[in-house]
């Protein structure tokens, strides 16, 4: 008999550092899977908070330990993209490891009082507020920063932004640029909406900055859709960066910080498959060498990590409801959830995550597909990165079936509006928090419930 376990210790390198079995039940981050299920139920969504903290000090390490490796002279400061993940239990997380903020929206801006008015953040946490801003957003921009939020910095996107804050502005206020990269060669339009064209950006310094007082140049920043990838799209529009920044830094002296947006990637399959190190050196070889042929001195680097800081500490556990033969040869795994409204990208961008059985890893395997609870033809899940198929354990009779589908914290709740309104009223599901306390000991607490039918029909505007 083939069985579960032999399937996945032939296909991967398997135990890893996240992911253990015991007693053919699977443990992720040390974290006993069946305890949960038998605690709360399923569907569920769970985070694993100390993750976030791991991620963060990792890429902390990779660049302070590669900058000194190459006496690269520049700092280097880790920014948390709000629009990863909003909940507060991420952003608390990853306060506590020293990381700043970047933003999106003028909602963000809510969310920058409240940590403050808790103690969470201070006037000099780095604000790098980006986007295309409307009035809500540019007002709350320029209040934080008469208020003496030194750090608050608005990434101007296009060239009449800076109007509204000359104009509202009071004390001296640091203000960056936003560059229009290309985008990729498969990409339906040549350059990104976002952002101030490369040949705009010193004639909006020297005309709209350098003769205001108030306001000093300290940053040029660039958003790669991909994120950092080992491809000729990605060193070729970081080369064009920096030789523009070099442009720029010999006419505006006060600028001295670059943002290199677009993040590391996260594993999207059981096996690591990305070289954090050598992308880390080779950003800072590239810069630093074109900085030195420019003769200018290298940047203070920023970096945006939104979903390499959240996504791996959570995940998303499921029971298979039934078995449903349709023909000969596609068999069905229905979960008691949906993929198109609890994990959109599955169905928007063919995302493909780690997923594995909790249970059962000593039963025999069958290539399967699994079905979600909504009405619409596209809620399956039918593919992993590493294959074309999935293989999950035979059903036992009488027995349930429990499947996770792993580092699925960025992103999915924004996408899917949490709390709101669903695909056929699929529910939003509970989401539980684990943690350690002083000893080492897990501790886990439920967040919040699944939604209730009440919540939903008082949005649709129904009488309860």
């Amino acid at each position: 008999m083939d069985k579960y376990t032999d399937l996945i210790h032939q296909t991967f390198d398997f135990p890893t550092e996240e992911f253990t079995v015991e007693n053919n039940e699977l443990l992720f981050n040390g974290i006993p899977l069946m305890d949960i299920i038998k605690q709360y139920g399923t569907p569920l969504k769970l985070t694993y908070l100390p993750k976030i903290g791991s991620q963060i000090q990792k890429a902390k390490r990779l660049f302070n330990e590669s900058m000194q490796k190459l006496d690269y002279k520049g700092t280097y400061t880790y920014c948390y993209c709000t629009k990863a993940s909003h909940f507060s239990f991420v952003m608390e997380e990853a306060l506590k490891n020293g990381v700043h903020i970047e933003t999106s929206s003028g909602y963000d801006m809510e969310i920058i009082k409240a940590l403050y008015k808790k103690g969470k953040i201070d006037k000099n946490t780095y604000i790098v507020c980006n986007g295309f801003k409307r009035e809500r957003y540019r007002q709350h921009i320029t209040e934080h920063i008469n208020n003496g939020f030194v750090n608050c910095m608005p990434i101007l996107d296009h060239l009449g932004e800076i109007d509204y804050y000359k104009e509202h502005v009071k004390v001296k206020a640091k203000v960056g640029i936003r560059l229009a990269s290309d985008e990729e060669p498969k990409f339906e339009f040549y350059t990104s909406r976002l952002g101030v064209r490369y040949n705009d950006v010193i004639d909006l310094y020297e005309q709209q900055i350098k003769p205001d007082d108030r306001f000093e140049l300290k940053m040029l920043h660039y958003f790669i859709n991909t994120g950092i990838k080992d491809t000729s799209y990605y060193w070729s529009e970081l080369s064009r960066f920096v030789h523009k920044y070099a442009e720029v830094k010999k006419v505006c002296p006060e600028l001295d910080t670059i943002d290199i947006g677009g993040g590391f990637p996260i594993k999207t399959s059981i096996q690591a498959e990305y070289d954090y190190r050598y992308m880390t050196e080779e950003i800072l070889r590239t810069i630093k060498r074109i900085c030195n042929e420019e003769g200018v001195p290298e940047p203070n680097i920023f970096t945006e990590f939104g979903i390499f800081t959240v996504g791996e500490s959570a995940a998303n556990i499921y029971s298979i409801l039934d078995e449903k033969l349709q023909n000969d040869k596609e068999l069905w795994y229905m979960i008691d959830g949906s993929f198109i409204t609890n994990l959109p990208d599955a169905w928007a961008l063919n995302q493909r995550w780690p997923l594995l059985a909790v249970n059962h890893w000593d039963k025999e395997y069958r290539k399967i597909q699994i079905g979600g609870m909504t009405c619409d033809s596209q809620d399956y899940y039918n593919s992993e990165m590493h294959s074309f198929q999935v293989f999950l354990p035979k059903i036992p009779k009488g027995e349930p079936l429990y499947i996770g589908f792993f580092h699925t914290g960025a992103y999915q709740e924004q996408l899917s509006g949490y709390g709101g309104i669903k695909h056929c009223l699929i529910p939003s599901p509970q989401h539980i928090l684990i943690d350690k306390d002083e000893n080492g000991e897990l501790k886990t607490w439920q967040f919040a419930p699944e939604q209730t039918s009440e919540a939903m029909m008082k949005i649709l505007g129904y009488e309860v």
